[in-house]
């Protein structure tokens, strides 16, 4: 807990966490000796976070969708041992499971050496992030030039949307039943799209409104292409030429945008930030940070006494609805077949007393004081970037509404052990108790009599299409997740 030591810089109190607790118990060493022993454990122990961030970049570079998350989060599963649940009849303490939910979520366990009755150890996550969807009927053209007509997904600012590279991911069903993966922009050889911007000359009128009616989301209209079809007898010979080459790389037509899952999301690469790298650039921290670090915590945890789960949901940002969301009877669905294999029999009072004896960590991104806007944070209450892994007795806003309260015996028992483990945590809230606030998955597992709390990553710039997470804080995620998965008490 670092909050009574905010008088700190946040680079003071790196420095002395990482070297914190290194010293070979009571023994005697020399100042030589112990600066030199301290020097290695810090170098090493900077090492590791900058290894396992080295890691998440690549990892978010390929995961810029829910469809990509999950197929990334299971290679990374299937890769250490990880078996596909539906191809068991059995499971045993020990065995490592995963489940796929339509392509968009998945559910992985390691399988304790405790009764399932005695409660599991959940981590939960979300894969979806704020972008832009194509509409069903995207593709139109205008004075000349060819665009695709979107809906935004999630919370955005529309503005910062604008005047951005842009690049193109999805999935598009034909009506035979084949699977066409698309992306393009990613690469510097390949072109990238972009929705357009007025001219400051001409934008008077624009810029004396209100920033949240200055874009209207009819206008999010993505350019992408400018030259017109050779055959002067067709209509729209721009769109039209499009489509050809559109036809030419993927094989598809026009009717296939009726069956796709296609989505606008910046062309921008993970970067470390700052002169000390100390801090990654990207889009999609909220909430692949997450993500990335409770799937790492749960292939790297040894021999967890209760059953480990990391369950990772689709549609957070839009609600936690559908079959792929959080409220969704996927996740009781397969935590019911679990117990089946494990238990050698099931029934719904054996399903309801796991959960009743159970624990979730509500893995999602909180806000990080930003000093470039001091009146809307409660500078005691609010966490910082690279001040470790943030915890969240409730979310919600003003008035708690929404809300999901952990008890305070929760909090001490995750307090016990981060402590214990020598993970470097803090507390927060999302912002001043009358400006907002926000949801994260907790509500919807707690509503299945689990106790959860959320624990997660601050970030800058949450929602924005380019986030700022901080290296300490998403280690100390990792390691935070890791700590409870294996705890015994």
């Amino acid at each position: 807990m670092i909050k009574e030591e905010n008088s700190k810089s946040v680079h003071e109190l790196l420095y002395e966490k990482l070297i914190l607790n290194n010293k070979n118990g009571f023994s005697k060493i020399s100042e030589e000796e112990e600066n030199s022993e301290q020097n290695e454990t810090k170098k090493m122990k900077i090492d590791s976070i900058n290894n396992f961030c080295k890691d998440y970049k690549i990892f978010l570079k390929k995961s810029k969708t829910e469809r990509e998350t999950v197929d990334e989060v299971v290679k990374l599963l299937t890769d250490e041992g990880f078996r596909a649940l539906e191809n068991l009849d059995t499971l045993n303490s020990g065995d490592k499971i995963y489940s796929v939910n339509r392509g968009k979520g998945v559910l992985s366990a390691v399988i304790g050496s405790e009764p399932l009755e005695k409660g599991i150890s959940i981590i939960g996550a979300h894969v979806d992030v704020p972008r832009l969807d194509l509409k069903p009927n995207p593709l139109f053209e205008e004075h000349g030039n060819a665009y695709l007509k979107t809906h935004y997904y999630g919370g955005i600012k529309k503005y910062q949307w604008l005047a951005i590279p842009l690049a193109i991911h999805g999935t598009i069903v034909k009506q035979d039943g084949a699977k066409i993966k698309i992306c393009i922009g990613e690469n510097e050889e390949e072109p990238v799209f972009c929705i357009t911007d007025l001219l400051p000359h001409l934008a008077h009128d624009q810029m004396q409104k209100k920033m949240n009616e200055a874009i209207n989301g009819e206008i999010l209209n993505v350019l992408v292409g400018n030259i017109p079809h050779e055959e002067k007898k067709v209509k729209d010979r721009v769109k039209f030429n499009t489509l050809k080459l559109i036809n030419e790389k993927y094989n598809i037509v026009e009717e296939d945008f009726l069956s796709c899952e296609i989505e606008i999301v910046p062309a921008f690469n993970p970067r470390d930030l700052g002169f000390d790298r100390s801090m990654i650039a990207a889009y999609g921290h909220d909430d692949r940070v997450c993500t990335y670090a409770a799937c790492r915590a749960i292939i790297d945890a040894k021999e967890p006494p209760k059953t480990a789960v990391c369950i990772l949901v689709d549609k957070e940002e839009v609600g936690s609805l559908g079959n792929t969301g959080m409220q969704s009877r996927f996740f009781e669905d397969k935590i019911a077949k679990i117990i089946s294999l494990k238990e050698k029999s099931y029934s719904d009072l054996m399903l309801r007393d796991t959960f009743s004896k159970s624990i979730c960590l509500s893995a999602d991104v909180g806000v990080a004081y930003d000093p470039n806007f001091p009146e809307v944070f409660e500078e005691r209450n609010t966490s910082i970037i690279n001040g470790g892994v943030m915890l969240s007795k409730y979310t919600g806003s003003r008035g708690k509404s929404g809300a999901s309260d952990a008890s305070a015996e929760l909090v001490a028992r995750i307090r016990n052990i981060f402590n214990k483990n020598g993970v470097i945590w803090q507390m927060g809230g999302f912002g001043k108790v009358d400006i907002g606030g926000g949801g994260t998955i907790a509500a919807y597992v707690a509503n299945l009599n689990i106790d959860t709390i959320d624990c997660g990553v601050p970030l800058f710039s949450m929602h924005a299409p380019y986030e700022i997470a901080g290296k300490f804080d998403i280690f100390m995620a990792y390691k935070g997740y890791k700590a409870f998965y294996e705890d015994k008490d």
